[in-house]
């Protein structure tokens, strides 16, 4: 009787246990599968939930590369640094393409890189320097050329007009007449420097000679008037010069105006034609002749 009772007491306390860890089983199954059905629509809310109580397990992540997303896709730390510079750089070049003028102050554009920088200035004069040294800009002292190929093209076609053609027939003709104007030069300025000396002899004769009659011959009372005279005649001959040129009366200006008379005077005896000199230099040297220099001679015509 005692082992019938006992017999049955185990057999059901082993049921019992069974039926538990079953329970306890089919629980923790049904638990998996909701977490990993794509039909919860609350899938996000528990898992943020159980990830909030430490209950749902984090070994994929953790098994990741560092600087690998889940989904495949590979940015390491290095280039997203290239990819935010890249974009800096554009935005440097849109705000440059965007200044309507050919050329602004070295301020102003450190301004505008350390404004793309987000205000960083040792990054946005690294930036400038950047700019410089692959060509985006040209900086020149304190002025920045924002459209370096504009420049590059006006030098180019300075640079083609300066050098003449050496094979071109006028430029033989024109190193003819250029050495023949230099003689002309030469002897006008030698007969105007004539001209200046002579007046400082006369000078110098007058000097002593007012001198003589004013300390030795007669005396002040007699010269002061006669002075006088002769400074009026001086300042009357100098507004004559100044109505006939239009040149100051200065010994400058009196040098220019002997100058080009002595010099039109040369030209005609050595037949020299200034017009076809003009035209040579028009044709060899379109850059540097900005007047015709028939007109520089003309100017005092009516001297």
């Amino acid at each position: 009787m005692a082992l019938g009772k006992v017999f049955p007491k185990r057999l059901f306390d082993c049921f019992k246990t069974t039926s538990r860890s079953l329970s306890n089983s089919s629980k923790a199954n049904i638990h998996r599968e909701y977490l990993a059905s794509p039909e919860s629509g609350d899938k996000g809310f528990f898992r943020r939930f159980l990830e909030g109580r430490g209950l749902y397990s984090h070994s994929e992540i953790l098994s990741l590369p560092a600087g690998t997303a889940p989904n495949g896709a590979g940015i390491s730390v290095k280039d997203a640094r290239k990819i935010l510079r890249a974009s800096q750089v554009e935005k440097l070049r849109e705000k440059l393409r965007d200044i309507p003028h050919t050329s602004i102050s070295y301020a102003h554009y450190f301004r505008i890189c350390v404004q793309v920088c987000d205000h960083n200035e040792h990054q946005g004069a690294e930036f400038a320097k950047t700019f410089d040294d692959s060509g985006n800009v040209i900086v020149l002292g304190n002025v920045v050329f924002l459209r370096p190929e504009q420049v590059a093209k006006t030098m180019g076609s300075l640079i083609s007009e300066l050098i003449a053609n050496p094979n071109d027939p006028r430029r033989k003709e024109l190193e003819s007449m250029e050495r023949q104007k230099a003689m002309i030069d030469e002897k006008a300025k030698a007969q105007v420097r004539g001209e200046l000396y002579c007046g400082l002899g006369f000078l110098t004769v007058q000097t002593f000679g007012l001198m003589r009659l004013t300390f030795w011959e007669l005396s002040w009372d007699v010269m002061e008037p006669v002075c006088f005279l002769i400074t009026s005649m001086y300042f009357t001959f100098g507004y004559i010069f100044f109505l006939r040129t239009s040149t100051e009366p200065t010994f400058q200006g009196y040098f220019h105006v002997r100058f080009k008379a002595k010099q039109q005077r040369l030209m005609k005896r050595y037949n020299f034609d200034i017009q076809r000199y003009n035209e040579l230099c028009k044709a060899c040297y379109p850059s540097c002749y900005t007047r015709p220099k028939s007109q520089a001679f003309s100017l005092f015509n009516h001297a």
